[in-house]
Parts: C-alpha cells; sequence; structure tokens
C-alpha cells in the first residue's frame, strides 16, 4: 500500500480501506486519500524529487499509486513562464503563468488527474473507463485509455463546441453526447455507474483521480525555487483543482520540503456560471446551484462537486473570488497571446480577467509573486474568439499590392 492510510470521509472523518468508492456510507461526504505523511516525510526530499524524470510522477509518494504508472510517463511538468509583459500592462512587479497549454497529450491539465486515474483503476482490475466531461476530460480519458488498452466511454453535453466533440473523436472512443447540460450528464453517469462495473475517473474513482491535480501545485513550488507564492488565482469549475492545488502547498509545508507557506488562494468563474464566486462574496457557507450560461463550457458546472470545500480553501487562505463576463473573457484571452504568446481556452480567459478585476480591487498587491494557473488550450475552443479577432490584410500577389497595405499598417501606428 505505500504511503496510502486510506481513504477518509472529509465530512465525518469515518475511515474506509482503498477500494473503488466516493461517497461515505454513513453521512454521504466525499471521500479522499489520507497518507501517512510521517513516512512520506523520511522518504521523499528535493534531492531525490530534483533527479528523477521530468513527469508528473516525481512526486510519486504524494501520489495514490501502489506500483508503477500506467499512464502519463510524458504528462506534467509545464513551463512556469516568468510574465514581464503582462506584469506591466497588470501593473505588478512579479508575475507568473503555470501554462498547462502544453501538457501531454491533450493540452490540458486534466491530463495529469486522468494518469492517476487510469493507473488506478489497471491496479483495481477494470478493463472500461468512462467519464462525464466538458471536454477535456474527454480528451485525456480518451487519449490515455487508448494508450493504455481500456475500452472507453465518454459522455458529454451535446451542446459541447464542435472541435472538442473532434478532438475526442479522433481517439476513437464511445462517445455519447447527451441531451442536457453537464450536471444532467453527470447524473446520468451516476445511474450508470452503480449498473455497470466500469471505472468512471470522476464518480468512483473521484477520490484518486482529484490527487493529480496536486502535481500542477507541486510543481509551481519546485519551479519558484522551493518558494509557495504569495498569490495563486484558479479556474473553479467543480472546486476540486483549486482544493488540490491548496492541498498540495499544505503537504510540502507538513513534510518539511517548504518552510513557510503563507499564499492566498483565489477563484475564478465565469459570471455566467458562478456559484462558487457567489457565495465566497457573501460570505456563505451554501453554493447555490445555477444554470450555465457562459462561453467558458469547461467551467460551465453549475452545481460544483468541491464548491463547498473550494469556498473554504479560499477562506483559510485569506484570499476571495472574481467572476467576469463573457466579453472580459475573450478579451483576456486576446491579451495574454499578445502579451506572453500563450493561447489559452476559454478558462483561461476567466483566470486572466479574474486576477486583473483582483489587481484592480487592491485584494492582489503590486509588490507581491502571483501565479496564474493557464489549464487549457486555445486551440480547443476558437469558436470563442470568432468575430472577435482583427482581419487579415487581403492582397493581389504582387509587390505594389503589398506595399499598399503596408503604408495603411504604418500609419495606423502597428
Amino acid at each position: 500500500m505505500g504511503h496510502i492510510k486510506g481513504l477518509k470521509c472529509r465530512e465525518c472523518a469515518r475511515e474506509y480501506p482503498v477500494e473503488p468508492i466516493y461517497v461515505c456510507e454513513f453521512c454521504f461526504g466525499p471521500l479522499e486519500v489520507a497518507y501517512d505523511y510521517k513516512s512520506i516525510s523520511k522518504a521523499l526530499n528535493r534531492k531525490k524529487i530534483e533527479k528523477r524524470p521530468m513527469n508528473l510522477w516525481r512526486y510519486r509518494e504524494l501520489l495514490p499509486i501502489d506500483g508503477e504508472p500506467q499512464a502519463g510517463l510524458n504528462s506534467g511538468f509545464t513551463p512556469l513562464i516568468k510574465a514581464d509583459n503582462l506584469a506591466r500592462v497588470l501593473g505588478v512587479n512579479e508575475l507568473y503563468i503555470k501554462d498547462d497549454t502544453v501538457v501531454h497529450p491533450t493540452l490540458s491539465f486534466k491530463d495529469r488527474v486522468v494518469s492517476i486515474a487510469l493507473t488506478k483503476a489497471r491496479e483495481f482490475g477494470f478493463d472500461t473507463v468512462a467519464c462525464a466531461s466538458t471536454g477535456n476530460l474527454a480528451h485525456s480519458v480518451s487519449a490515455h485509455g487508448a494508450m493504455a488498452g481500456f475500452n472507453r466511454f465518454i459522455f458529454i453535453p451535446a451542446t459541447l463546441e464542435a472541435s472538442k466533440i473532434i478532438a475526442s473523436l479522433v481517439y476513437e472512443p464511445n462517445l455519447v453526447a447527451v441531451d442536457g447540460n453537464y450536471d444532467e450528464v453527470n447524473r446520468l453517469c451516476s445511474e450508470i455507474a452503480n449498473k455497470y462495473k466500469w471505472a468512471f475517473v470522476n464518480i468512483n474513482i473521484r477520490p484518486f483521480y482529484a490527487e493529480g491535480s496536486k502535481t500542477l501545485g507541486f510543481e509551481i513550488i519546485e519551479q519558484l525555487g522551493w518558494k509557495a507564492p504569495d498569490n495563486v488565482v484558479v479556474p473553479c469549475a467543480s472546486g476540486s483543482l483549486l482544493t488540490k492545488i491548496w492541498k498540495s502547498f499544505k503537504e510540502f509545508k507538513d513534510i518539511g520540503i517548504i518552510k513557510e507557506l503563507n499564499t492566498k488562494v483565489f477563484a475564478a468563474q465565469a459570471t455566467g456560471c458562478s456559484p462558487i464566486s457567489a457565495a465566497i462574496k457573501l460570505g456563505s457557507d451554501v453554493i447555490r446551484p445555477v444554470k450555465p450560461n457562459t462561453i467558458a463550457k469547461s467551467l460551465a458546472i453549475g452545481n460544483p462537486a468541491d464548491g463547498f470545500y473550494a469556498s473554504q480553501a479560499v477562506r483559510e487562505t485569506g484570499g476571495y473570488a472574481e467572476d467576469v463576463s463573457d466579453q472580459e473573457i475573450v478579451d483576456a484571452i486576446k491579451l495574454l497571446a499578445r502579451t506572453e504568446g500563450v493561447f489559452a481556452e476559454t478558462a483561461g480567459g476567466v483566470t486572466l480577467a479574474s486576477t486583473k478585476k483582483l489587481i484592480e480591487t487592491g485584494k492582489i498587491q503590486k509588490d507581491e509573486v502571483t501565479v496564474i494557473c493557464i489549464t487549457g488550450n486555445g486551440l480547443k475552443t476558437q469558436e470563442a474568439l470568432q468575430g472577435h479577432t482583427v482581419s487579415p490584410h487581403y492582397i493581389k500577389p504582387s509587390l505594389a499590392s503589398f506595399e499598399e497595405v503596408l503604408e495603411k499598417i504604418k500609419s495606423s501606428g502597428h
């Protein structure tokens, strides 16, 4: 069993063995992996981590697997970009982008969680993996599942962007498009998971799957020279990513990898689907479900499973939340692209636009070290930018035609 003690209910603390279960049978609270941090602190240190391959498995003692990794051997350890151009525009001194637009193989942070989920599914003896998804998870389960030799069933809302549907179909899974929003798809998948003995990565494998998000946080600290940032801004759909990044920071502190931890955690959402942001702003513990209406479809979860825990983490750290309009999302995608050359999907636009507001309102200070989590590639959501970009310059195949356009470009100051 390595360094895993078992599963533990996040509400009543009742303990369970390591099995494909995700809900406490007594209080119906969610289950989470519990570790033996005392033994991990003896087994893991900075030098050991630094000698390992540059993938997410370099932190394996803090991940819930028993044997060797079965997926994601080329996933993780994405760049932490010092975003000086963007920092100047936003008026801060030290700003970083954690760039999961380039994570292998499907260009979103979901490759991290799926690597752990599929490794655990193999350990449990499953031959079929499945998921409910707004797009990125569908791509990742389709791709990693193909490489690992699993049968795959992928459930998505039928209204998903065409490019995201194609990006799953190319791996030839069994793709099921459901006439409903993500919350309805997820409810259906819970029924299917109860009847069919499949590994649903974000249902019965969820306690293990969610731990993969911690690797993003571990990498941030390592890439900052083994220091935690003053602020980290995280996009929220279910809220799980935010809670796990905060958990990763605390784990590194608990086992002695870092000495100090004073990070504030900030939640970013689209105004058209902002139940977590709304609760934090109201100072409420109640996450009120909403019907999503936003171009940020990868964040469009109206009834977030980890919303309460995400809001708790934000309050615990002294952070805050912001939400932004569709137009602000588009503007932020373009700002990130023209300042740092990073093309983010709509979730990245949410995170940057929210960061901009947090800086303008003084929640994030000018002289603090801030990390923005950009979790997916803009090639996945090109539809969101249609009609919002500049037009090409059309010319005839002659030097005279080009120079005529060149004069116009010069006169416009570009």
